[in-house]
């Protein structure tokens, strides 16, 4: 009996070692990544904090079992419910852009997994998290209770809408694409120079400004202190649509152009929900 549960410890130690030289791995490909996407992130590598917790959080818990093996690649996972556990390069560049970090107050539009809601909360900031699928929601809430981030609040409802009771916050990450425009409600919610990081529908003269094609881009809002906004583009990515409440959008404006990119082919990086 001695011997089996010696062998059981030791089979269970490998495994953690394999993750941890897993994730290593991971975080190094993702280095590698934002060097190489410099020109559109405007930096060539992402703050030490976020590397840090792209290092500790256990993807592999977040994943369907069968998937397990597939944990630490750099690409996205079905979760079920039609959605993704995102791609860590991207998940590291939400994280990074939004400015999350200790004391940092962030909301999180689309929990997914729960994976990113980690990740948030490894840096040390408080996070809130909404999800529109109900168990998705629910079984996020009990995997992060049980993987030691229990201070994540978790609410199933329109994520559209964020979360006014709580507002405002330093950081609003969305992880999926709005119909061109972010919605108003999440603008409001952020306090003087937050950032709101935020996958929206191809507008083609900003991104062709890049040399770039796709079908989306991912944009960084920022308010200034006199609660003035600036719009910064980043790189081209894919992610699932965003559920909208009617009118959500940033203003009641058409965008100009809507055909200038027809029969524009994909390159954009692959995301998907957290």
């Amino acid at each position: 009996m001695a011997r089996d549960e010696n062998d059981a410890n030791a089979t269970a130690e490998s495994s953690t070692e394999r993750d941890r030289a897993a994730r290593r791995r991971m975080v190094e490909v993702i280095a590698a990544e934002v060097a190489e996407t410099g020109r559109w992130l405007e930096k060539d590598h992402l703050d030490e904090a976020v590397m840090a917790a792209m290092a500790e959080v256990p993807r592999h818990a977040f994943v369907p079992a069968g998937r397990r093996e597939e944990a630490y690649e750099n690409r996205p996972l079905p979760i079920g419910f039609g959605q993704t556990i995102s791609q860590p390069f991207i998940v590291a560049i939400m994280t990074d852009l939004c400015g999350a970090g200790p004391g940092r107050k962030v909301l999180e539009v689309g929990t997914g997994c729960g994976y990113q809601a980690a990740v948030l909360a490894a840096t040390g900031a408080r996070v809130f998290t909404v999800e529109t699928v109900p168990e998705l929601a629910e079984q996020a809430a009990e995997r992060l209770s049980e993987l030691g981030y229990g201070d994540v609040q978790v609410r199933q409802g329109d994520g559209s809408k964020g979360w006014p009771e709580e507002a405002p916050f330093d950081g609003i990450l969305v992880t999926a694409a709005a119909a061109r425009r972010p919605p108003a409600a999440l603008i409001e919610q952020l306090a003087p120079g937050g950032r709101l990081v935020i996958p929206v529908e191809h507008r083609a003269p900003r991104f062709l400004m890049f040399g770039a094609v796709g079908d989306q881009e991912l944009l960084v809002i920022v308010k200034d202190e006199d609660g003035s906004v600036s719009e910064h583009c980043h790189l081209p990515v894919a992610f699932v649509p965003l559920i909208e409440s009617p009118g959500a959008g940033m203003d009641e404006h058409e965008d100009e152009d809507e055909d200038a990119d027809e029969g524009a082919g994909r390159d954009g990086r692959e995301a998907g929900d957290a």
